[in-house]
């Protein structure tokens, strides 16, 4: 289970036809308490989906029962009738549950600019037959409901000392970060504030979610919900939950990258010997969003010189003629100059590691992406059709 792993929630995963294959479209998931706390994260690209507009106004005051989530369509750039149709959504939920639709969040996910009457009524369909099917047990479905793109859906859950966190999220394209990315709903049955909940939901995604860079792309419509139902009856330390709640989120990062668009190499760019926190993130992220290196990568070819004409684009300090690289535990590069022959890095493997040290201070970062394949231009060249 996922999202149902902790007490005190159900959840639902339906078809109502946003999707040609027929396939789950809409999810639900519900928290029954007896707490409500919630905290959400949600996407800093100025082109927010309507159900974002939403969802921020509505987590503001720290309280949430629902998610409502669909598939089959962004519902963003669709005007007016765009936003009322995720008014309407959080009003049908709440009419069905016995809420206040204020404490209903909606996500959508999808192509952006499309929307008409009949993706309405499929999604407001949906909600009642999420409704109509919610149970302890209905967290596959929910997750399954959230894909796109994605080949095989993302769950994760975690116990500790008589309390749970559980989690489903989608993704596999568009996973830049921007306070969040992709779709993620997480749940826990501890016994926590809204204060608490925002805290460790902000310093989660910081390390997790904020560092998997797939693609460069950001999207319209990224968020990351962290419900609490309390139901375990358990409160624990603050730092504790924070650190199983990161561990958890990172459990479901390196599955979204794991399923990126066309990937055929997992990449970890990890960066150490930096003079900030900042600067190994910069550093990581500028090699990370680098196409040559990427392609360079696709066709197993140690190309260190494009790491380094990479991180020459940064503000970071360092000096690049005093910098280290290694690929998959060779040391190409040292000091600015060639080190070991590239021949004797293997790149075959989909798991591939480039370590570099910018030999400038004590801090360090790693984030995570994926080669530039053909599958993936190809993926996203027919998105639409």
């Amino acid at each position: 289970m996922s999202v149902t792993a902790a007490k005190g929630f159900e959840a639902a995963g339906v078809a109502t036809g946003l999707k040609s294959t027929g396939a789950l479209d809409v999810a639900m998931v519900v928290n029954r308490g007896p707490l409500r706390s919630a905290a959400a994260v949600f996407t800093s690209n100025r082109a927010k989906a309507n159900p974002i507009l939403w969802s921020q106004q509505a987590v503001r005051d720290g309280v949430a029962d629902v998610v409502v989530l669909n598939s089959g369509g962004a519902n963003c750039f669709t005007g007016s009738f765009g936003f009322q149709t995720t008014h309407l959504t959080a009003e049908r939920a709440a009419e069905l549950l016995g809420l206040a639709a204020g404490d209903v969040l909606v996500c959508s996910t999808g192509l952006i600019g499309t929307g008409d009457e009949t993706f309405r009524q499929r999604v407001l369909s949906g909600v009642e037959l999420a409704a109509a099917a919610l149970s302890t047990t209905g967290g596959s479905d929910a997750s399954r409901a959230i894909m796109t793109t994605d080949s095989h859906p993302k769950e994760a859950s975690i116990s500790r000392d008589g309390w749970t966190i559980g989690g489903m999220a989608k993704g596999a394209g568009m996973l830049a970060p921007g306070l969040a990315t992709m779709l993620v709903v997480l749940t826990t049955d501890a016994v926590l504030s809204a204060s608490e909940l925002d805290r460790a939901l902000r310093a989660s995604t910081r390390v997790t979610f904020d560092r998997l860079d797939s693609d460069g792309c950001m999207s319209t419509n990224d968020q990351v919900t962290l419900l609490a139902s309390g139901a375990s009856g358990v409160a624990p330390e603050p730092a504790a939950f924070a650190a199983a709640l990161a561990e958890l989120c990172q459990d479901l990062a390196l599955q979204l990258q794991g399923d990126a668009e066309g990937a055929s190499h997992n990449i970890a760019i990890e960066v150490v010997g930096a003079a900030s926190e900042y600067d190994a993130v910069t550093v990581g992220r500028s090699v990370a969003r680098n196409n040559l290196f990427k392609a360079a990568v696709f066709g197993n070819d140690p190309n260190w010189g494009r790491v380094l004409a990479a991180i020459g684009t940064t503000d970071a300090q360092f000096d690049p003629y005093d910098v280290d690289v290694s690929m998959n535990g060779v040391r190409v590069c040292t000091a600015g100059g060639p080190d070991r022959p590239s021949d004797e890095v293997d790149l075959t493997p989909r798991a591939t590691h480039v370590l570099i040290d910018l030999r400038s201070g004590n801090h360090e970062a790693t984030i995570l992406t994926n080669d530039l394949t053909h599958d993936y231009v190809h993926e996203n060249s027919a998105y639409s059709s």
